[in-house]
């Protein structure tokens, strides 16, 4: 049932209770839901029952009540076809025909809007995701951020928020430093393993393409930054680094332009220092009393904004620690407008939430003591012909975005595209997945990327099959729409708006990709039990109408999940 209509039965009820409240100040909640047997109705309702004790009155003769009074409703006609009472004072209503089969009408008129709703208009949104370091290849973890992430934007841009998509470099510290002495090894004609080789190095294959590059004085270019040209000199670290950080972020441009992930904008960290905003950030909470020295440390008064012990910010060797420069970034985003931030990130990020909000509260210009948002998901195990793949050649200690694309796919990019983004968005971010990339490549029922395109592909075929107009669908009659197997189709559809707004206020995502997966079913039982292309004309366009509009609801949900809608399979 469409928004609107629930909205209308609402006020019906709410006019209906006027007349059986009288003036006795109560004020019901009134929530309209499912029956889980669809024998009972279309909508069930329990306000009688909330009622009935403190009016002291039987709820079955209220809700007798309430339904006589809203049957008797003028507006009620086209809208609600009959009304019951069931066990001790449920209200069952059945929805008109003709109400049902409205919403084939508003996907047509709305196309690849219908869902879409004006909700967060003049609202500025940042979603930071991915924000990967540049020392090496992205991961799966980073693939489910990006998959989380893209989806998210898609998510509040569908409800009229302006996004914008951050990545966020951390492109200082001493993980930049062992990339930098890695490559300078590998340059030096060193293996991992050997004598001289850094402890803390990075192993992968690409340390040696990039050395290799670096010696070639090759120039590199990444997003959002000017071309560097290696030196070619063994010895100088600064150039080994620089060359380096650039190499790995065009690396990770390809994995993401591969992934279909596209950002607006990019947030170096180093920028925080170069431009002092960390050692201005430091000093606002020193001046503002929120620090104190303890053993040659700068430590920060967290325990005051609810964190379990106050936290050190700076060490005794002058060096800050790593969520410092954390807190100076959520304020360059509270400074750049963004009154609501979501951050998706590992799970491992789960304790700098409580000091990043302290800090950010301590810094007294007014952020919400919820600022940012936090998504966190859990890690991503990959199963491969049967067991699990941990390594990878390329990365050296663990399986690439790369890796999962081109081995979901078989050699077809978009296919395995669109499998990586499906499955890694299938699950609630804080449940542990499991990505059988057996599954992936399945061309079965029990690969839900399959299942659900196949739905697509199958209404593609009976259109090419029929050879109309599809323009003249959008006045047929849909009396016809009747049968239960219809009536069903017809129901989830209606529901695809209300899963967007439910999806957005939960930050979950993946309840899309659930809807999506019903919706296919739904399709798959009306296509096995019913013929489309029947000798009568006016049963025809009906039920060609009810596949457009199917058509345009999968499109519609899988392009906000950045999944590709084929139309043959």
């Amino acid at each position: 049932m469409l928004s609107q209509q629930k909205q209308q039965i609402t006020q019906l009820l709410q006019v209906a209770l006027s007349s059986v409240l009288d003036d006795s100040g109560i004020q019901p909640l009134i929530t309209l839901e499912r029956p889980r047997d669809p024998s009972h109705g279309d909508i069930a309702c329990n306000v009688a029952m909330q009622i009935a004790k403190q009016l002291k009155k039987n709820p079955r003769e209220l809700a007798q009540a309430i339904v006589s009074a809203v049957l008797s409703h003028p507006d009620s006609g086209d809208l609600i076809s009959s009304a019951e009472i069931a066990g001790p004072g449920f209200i069952n209503l059945r929805i008109a025909a003709a109400a049902k089969q409205a919403v084939v009408k508003a996907v047509m008129q709305e196309g690849k809007d219908f869902g879409k709703s004006h909700g967060g208009a003049n609202k500025k949104v940042m979603v930071e995701f991915v924000s990967a370091n540049p020392t090496g290849p992205l991961h799966v973890g980073h693939g489910r951020q990006g998959a989380l992430g893209d989806a998210l934007s898609a998510l509040l841009e569908s409800q009229g928020y302006e996004v914008t998509r951050e990545f966020y470099y951390n492109d200082a510290g001493v993980q930049i430093e062992n990339l930098a002495l890695s490559v300078q090894a590998r340059a030096k004609g060193l293996k991992p393993g050997e004598a001289g080789w850094p402890e803390a190095a990075y192993n992968g294959d690409y340390i040696a393409d990039i050395a290799a590059d670096f010696m070639a004085k090759k120039t590199i270019v990444a997003n959002n930054c000017s071309p560097i040209t290696a030196s070619g000199n063994r010895d100088d670290i600064d150039s080994i680094r620089e060359f380096a950080v650039t190499y790995l972020r065009n690396e990770q441009d390809i994995d993401l332009q591969m992934f279909g992930i596209r950002f607006d904008n990019y947030f170096l960290e180093s920028s925080l220092y170069r431009d002092g905003k960390v050692d201005e950030t430091v000093n606002a909470l020193a001046k503002a009393g929120k620090t104190f020295e303890e053993e040659g440390a700068l430590w920060l008064r967290t325990t005051d904004y609810g964190d379990d012990k106050d936290r050190v910010m700076k060490k005794s060797d002058g060096t800050y620690t790593y969520f410092v420069p954390d807190v100076a970034y959520h304020i360059s985003k509270w400074r750049r407008g963004f009154e609501k931030a979501i951050n998706v990130q590992g799970s491992d990020h789960h304790g700098t939430i409580a000091r990043v909000r302290a800090g950010l509260q301590a810094a007294g210009l007014g952020i919400p003591a919820t600022y940012p948002d936090y998504v966190l998901h859990k890690m991503v195990t990959v199963m491969k012909d049967g067991a699990e793949v941990k390594i990878s050649k390329r990365a050296g200690s663990y399986v690439t975005v790369r890796d999962l694309i081109e081995w979901s796919g078989g050699g077809d990019v978009v296919r395995g595209r669109d499998a990586v983004r499906f499955f890694l968005i299938s699950r609630k971010a804080d449940s542990e997945f499991v990505f059988d990339v057996d599954l992936a490549l399945a061309r079965s029922d029990e690969n839900p990327v399959y299942y659900i395109q196949y739905a697509h592909a199958r209404i593609c075929s009976v259109f090419i099959q029929w050879g109309g107009d599809e323009s003249i669908l959008d006045g047929v009659d849909l009396a016809p729409l009747t049968a239960p197997r219809e009536n069903a189709l017809l129901a989830r559809l209606a529901d695809y708006p209300d899963v967007l707004a439910h999806a957005l206020e939960e930050l979950g995502p993946h309840q899309v990709a659930f809807y999506l997966r019903d919706l296919a079913g739904e399709l798959h039982g009306y296509y096995n039990a019913e013929r489309f292309l029947v000798d009568d004309e006016s049963t025809k366009l009906a039920r060609l109408a009810l596949l457009y509009a199917t058509r345009q609801v999968l499109r519609n949900g899988l392009a906000l999940l950045g999944v590709s809608a084929p139309n043959k399979m």
